[in-house]
């Protein structure tokens, strides 16, 4: 047992930070990381001497133990972070683009998540992240897909800046959608 032992303290030693990453991916919150990256320690240490892949174990643990936890609390928590005055470049532009990713992909469903982590950000084959999560490349391919599609919309959202002034707009100054038919019959 003191061997197994030792091997568990190795690989938590020496992969810890990327099992943080992923979780932190996940969750979108350093706090509810580093719970997801205990809790699925505490499981896979039961089980260590019989797991052959560590690591894609134990991504499948954190994967499905966030599922479920989404599941029964899907309420979320909106967590607000102060950047403390540092000297040096200025990094608000990067830190407001990496905040507007992570509401973005937590606005996305965990599995959609799951798959757009470890395609993306772990950079797993399609054929490994559907190993992973237990389904087909189709369905790997799709929910990629459609996930990139959602983020690319959220984001262009945000970049995106609504006039500031009202307007106020009569049928007559309102220029009609292009393609259309107006009063007189001419189109735009």
């Amino acid at each position: 047992m003191a061997v197994d032992d030792e091997h568990f303290r190795e690989f938590v030693e020496t992969r810890y930070m990327d099992l943080l990453r992923v979780a932190y991916h996940l969750t979108g919150s350093a706090q509810d990381a580093e719970d997801l990256v205990q809790t699925a320690l505490v499981k896979v240490m039961r089980r260590w001497r019989r797991i052959d892949d560590p690591m894609a174990y134990l991504r499948r643990v954190m994967i499905n133990h966030h599922i479920s936890s989404w599941r029964r609390h899907r309420v979320h928590e909106v967590v607000t972070s102060f950047l403390p005055d540092r000297s040096g470049r200025d990094m608000t532009e990067a830190v407001t683009e990496r905040h507007a990713l992570y509401e973005a992909m937590r606005e996305l469903t965990p599995r959609t998540r799951a798959v757009i982590v470890l395609r993306y950000v772990v950079d797993l084959p399609e054929a490994a992240v559907a190993a992973t999560l237990g389904c087909s490349v189709g369905s790997v391919k799709s929910r990629a897909s459609r996930g990139l599609a959602r983020l690319r919309l959220a984001l262009a959202s945000e970049t995106s800046t609504p006039n500031p002034l009202p307007t106020t707009t009569s049928a007559a100054t309102d220029p009609a959608p292009t393609g259309t038919t107006t009063m007189t019959g001419v189109t735009p």
